[in-house]
């Protein structure tokens, strides 16, 4: 069974930083060829994809409304995947999930994605 665990979310002011955590268990992101996304998702809308990267780390992808200021990384040997979040505005608050999906692809699509985590809040203030 595969579990993923998300932490790092807080209260922060707007121009702040957090770095999120995904550690997974029951899989490795890496030998077992499985992409890495970050979704957020406010209540009444629809889940929104903010950063995804491939079993290797050899391609991502941001949405325009991130770009720049958000960062996908990942640590093999832990096991864990990193988005760290730079310049942030109100508009960022919202749930953070990770999520996994089998396969050697960049996954963009909340469909793509196997596996989810329980997200962690994230709020930005003024």
């Amino acid at each position: 069974q595969v579990r993923l665990a998300e932490s790092g979310g807080g209260l922060v002011q707007a121009g702040g930083s957090l770095r999120l955590s995904c550690a997974a268990s029951g899989r490795t992101f890496s030998s077992d060829r499985t992409g890495a996304g970050w979704f957020r998702q406010i209540p009444g809308k629809e889940r929104e994809i903010v950063a995804a990267m491939t079993w290797n780390g050899g391609r991502t992808y941001y949405p325009n409304s991130v770009k720049g200021r958000f960062t996908v990384s990942r640590d093999n040997a832990k096991n864990t995947v990193y988005l760290q979040m730079n310049s942030l505005k109100l508009e960022d608050t919202a749930l953070y999930f990770c999520a996994a999906a089998p396969g050697s692809d960049l996954y963009g699509s909340v469909a793509a994605y196997e596996y989810w985590g329980q997200g962690t809040q994230v709020t930005v203030s003024s």
